[in-house]
């Protein structure tokens, strides 16, 4: 059967077009290095050249450079500048819409080939809240480093639930309770709790509350959370649960703060008990309303299915399950 003759010039042209197109694209790779490509995608998605350059682990010179030398080489501006914000150009919407495929679809076809080494190398980056990265740093991400010298693992701590995907991180780390359902999840370890800590001196000096009604004649370290508001602490006790809005002469947004202003007897801090473990064993802090701090959600590792797996994820994800204690049924397979 023979086609239409417009038919077949339409197909043609079609054909030449799509092979335009990609020649295109290839060429604007093989002109431009892959980091001077990663610079300007990283800014599109970040809107911000300091963050940008945080995730791509260099400074924001060298990204700023990077980004100069790639718009040199096409010869037009690719974002907007001013001192407060940056934004694509109409030229920048379009290469980057064209690029980032290309340049997805390599990254893609090198952690193939990286998946293939029998050595973990390369870099895993782990995005999770700053409490989960101090609770898992010590028995799980340093032991793995010692194991396999030739991996380096970026962590990136955030206060705010995070796309992990969109955000180019391998992993994420967070309460099991917050995990997306479309994500695998490991759980690492066992249930975990908030408590209440003053010093001995402090407890002395301004009694010890009994419930939770009674911080509101207390000291206490407030929390400010990353969205600005100010943490309601939480208790419950046989099924009646109770926030409440504490006063203190300091708000803080870090932790390892609080705690030095408790061990300084300033006032009473909600802290998590793996934070502050050693300082109730010593003696150095004392916990108050036991009775009324609840249990949470266990941590979990978690990520999206990958076809490809590193070596790296693979031995870094099979040695938290090792160690975790936690329920490898739950757990799929990595390929």
């Amino acid at each position: 059967m023979r086609l239409p003759v417009n038919i077949v010039m339409d197909s043609s042209r079609d054909n030449r077009d799509n092979l335009r197109c990609l020649i295109k694209k290839v060429g604007i790779i093989v002109q431009s290095s892959l980091t001077e490509l990663d610079a300007v995608l990283m800014v599109a998605r970040r809107g911000k050249f300091r963050t940008a350059a945080l995730e791509l682990g260099v400074s924001t010179t060298a990204l700023s450079n990077a980004v100069g030398k790639l718009e040199h080489t096409l010869g037009v501006r690719l974002f907007n500048r001013t001192t407060r914000s940056v934004s694509l150009t109409e030229a920048g919407q379009r290469f980057v819409a064209q690029v980032a495929p290309a340049v997805q679809d390599i990254h893609e076809a090198m952690e193939v080939a990286r998946s293939q080494r029998a050595t973990p190398s390369g870099t895993l980056r782990i995005n999770a809240f700053p409490t989960a990265a101090r609770e898992i740093f010590s028995w799980l991400v340093l032991p793995f480093l010692r194991i396999h010298p030739q991996v380096h693992v970026d962590i990136v701590t955030e206060g705010r639930l995070v796309d992990i995907v969109a955000g180019g991180f391998d992993l994420g780390v967070r309460s099991s309770a917050l995990v997306p359902v479309d994500m695998i999840a490991l759980p690492l370890g066992g249930a975990r709790r908030n408590v209440v800590v003053g010093t001995p001196s402090y407890l002395k000096a301004h009694g010890t509350p009994m419930v939770p009604q009674d911080l509101a004649g207390h000291s206490c370290l407030r929390v400010r959370l990353p969205d600005g508001a100010i943490y309601r602490w939480p208790f419950e006790q046989d099924g009646q649960s109770v926030h409440i809005d504490v006063e203190g002469a300091i708000t803080l947004d870090e932790a390892s703060l609080a705690r030095t202003a408790a061990l300084a007897s300033v006032g009473l801090t909600l802290a998590m008990e793996s934070d502050v473990r050693d300082d109730i064993q010593a003696g150095r802090l004392v916990r108050v309303l036991e009775d009324w701090t609840p249990t949470l959600s266990p941590l979990s590792l978690y990520y999206p299915s990958r076809r490809n797996p590193t070596a790296a994820f693979k031995a870094f994800v099979d040695f938290a399950r090792r160690h975790s204690g936690g329920n490898d049924a739950a757990m799929r397979p990595i390929d």
